[in-house]
């Protein structure tokens, strides 16, 4: 008898956990219903850690201007620009996990934290990936008065004036710096760098022959590209652009290289997975609009549309890949 009753028991108890269980995933369920059934109720703030106006901004405004038509909530885009993007990614980082409060970032996200020894956020840790939504290369450029075309030949221009062609840069540490870092480490040359306050004065050194080479976005030089003041010989993206198809990419002649400022969209850690899973299928909608791929193309960007944990694992191995440039140059900021 005594046997039977613990049989009893056994079988009681074990009915009692699965309608507990049940009932808390029955809970979830509602309650994850209920929030979606509300999002948004409110407008949402979208932190662009950049000055208006920079690559990165101007590429996200052109879908999140349409966000607010497909949401039926205002998107208020909210530049805080400063130290290098850090202070508005602080911000973001630090904000609610309620969906409310966005991060519209890009390549400088995985770059800065190897730059500074202090940094008051982990880009891998802090931020709940919504979806990378562009990727911009760059174009390698010279001044006609350098006598090159192609790659090959820049480079065998270098190898046989070591330290004798300088590069300009928008800044220490800035994808301009990295990307052309990445490319003299990889092509085994030695050239100098020359650091400008922005990219608008290494522009204007590049077209006035002060230095020889850049790496700038296409967007801002294609014009004198076309008009002969300077020549774009390659571009840092894995392959030819097809809207560029006489341009190579630099991986054809440096084999294994690759580069692209892209974007994308964050929300702080702890963002419930269904108000991302939302956001990511809103935002996916609005890149999938005419006005929006025009917007894009005439920027020189590709939309690349990604799912939460695509974009995860493409920051783990941008994380990684600009901390080992970082380190090969030996480069630190404070």
């Amino acid at each position: 008898m005594s046997k039977l009753r613990s049989n009893k028991a056994i079988r009681a108890g074990a009915q009692r956990l699965r309608r507990t269980a049940v009932l808390c995933a029955a809970t979830v369920l509602v309650s994850a219903t209920s929030v979606m059934a509300a999002f948004p109720e409110k407008p949402i703030r979208m932190i662009i850690p950049y000055s208006p106006g920079g690559a990165t901004d101007v590429v996200m405004r052109v879908w999140v201007n349409k966000l607010p038509e497909i949401l039926g909530q205002q998107v208020v885009v909210d530049n805080r620009a400063g130290a290098g993007s850090l202070i508005g990614t602080e911000i973001a980082a630090k904000s609610p996990a309620d969906g409310y409060t966005l991060l519209g970032s890009g390549t400088p996200l995985v770059i800065v934290p190897n730059l500074y020894k202090k940094v008051p956020y982990e880009p891998l840790k802090d931020f709940a990936p919504i979806m990378q939504v562009g990727s911009q290369p760059y174009a390698l450029t010279i001044h006609p008065s350098l006598g090159v075309k192609s790659v090959k030949e820049l480079i065998d221009l270098a190898k046989s004036r070591p330290g004798k062609i300088d590069f300009a840069s928008s800044g220490n540490g800035g994808a301009q710096h990295l990307f052309m870092a990445m490319f003299v480490s990889m092509a085994k040359v030695n050239m100098v760098h020359v650091p400008y306050r922005g990219s608008g004065q290494a522009r204007a050194d590049l077209l006035g022959g002060q230095v020889k080479v850049g790496c700038l976005g296409i967007s801002s030089i294609l014009h004198h590209h076309k008009a002969g003041q300077l020549r774009m010989i390659a571009l840092t993206s894995a392959k030819r652009s097809p809207d560029l198809p006489d341009i190579p990419a630099i991986g054809e002649t440096v084999p294994g290289y690759e580069a692209s400022l892209w974007s994308g969209v964050l929300a702080p850690s702890g963002t419930p997975p269904a108000v991302i899973a939302f956001l990511n299928r809103e935002i996916k909608k609005v890149l999938q609009r005419s006005d929006v791929q025009k917007g894009f193309k005439g920027l020189g960007t590709d939309i690349v549309s990604t799912d939460p944990k695509a974009f995860a694992e493409m920051l783990k191995q941008e994380y990684k890949k600009w901390g080992d440039v970082v380190r090969s140059i030996k480069l630190r900021l404070g």
